[in-house]
């Protein structure tokens, strides 16, 4: 199974990523998507499981939650838009992450790529950092991996130039 991340859109969607997603089974948005008409072209193009960001519109929250928990491919996985980072999850993320107990955690919200195993909660932490073109980041960018086996691996970044 191949998966593409991508958070914090902001209402928009760089061409270069559906060359990128082409081979995936399904998109992650971690929210921000910032229009409908991300999502609308997102949903066309592939299976999408997304989260409402902080600026993210009432049709948008209407249609997809706060939270996502899900197996995918053998693996639990949560989602959510805000959670931040380890050590420092807020303490909502990190009271679900303790009950709940995923295999991967992904949010988005900082703008900021970061991929990184968290040995205390033992799961995978991902922030795709962010592919539109407001906020503090200077490079957009998505990212893909596999899972075989109930192992994720074959991490692939794409970065999608400055941010303008």
């Amino acid at each position: 199974m191949k998966i593409g991340i991508l958070s914090d859109t902001h209402g928009y969607l760089d061409d270069q990523i559906f060359p990128f997603f082409e081979d995936c089974d399904e998109l992650w948005h971690a929210g921000d998507i910032g229009t409908v008409a991300v999502i609308e072209k997102l949903e066309t193009f592939k299976p999408l499981r997304a989260v409402f960001g902080n600026i993210d519109e009432s049709r948008i929250r209407w249609n997809y939650p706060e939270n996502q928990l899900f197996v995918c491919a053998g693996l639990k996985v949560f989602m959510t838009h805000i959670g931040g980072s380890p050590p420092r999850y807020n303490p909502r993320t990190r009271a679900i992450i303790e009950k709940e107990k995923p295999a991967i955690f992904v949010c988005g919200h900082s703008h900021i790529l970061k991929v990184m195993k968290d040995s205390k909660y033992d799961l995978l932490f991902i922030n795709p950092g962010s592919a539109g073109n407001q906020g503090i980041h200077r490079i957009k960018t998505v990212l893909r991996f596999s899972v075989t086996s109930a192992v994720p691996g074959d991490l692939e970044i794409l970065e999608l130039g400055k941010r303008y």
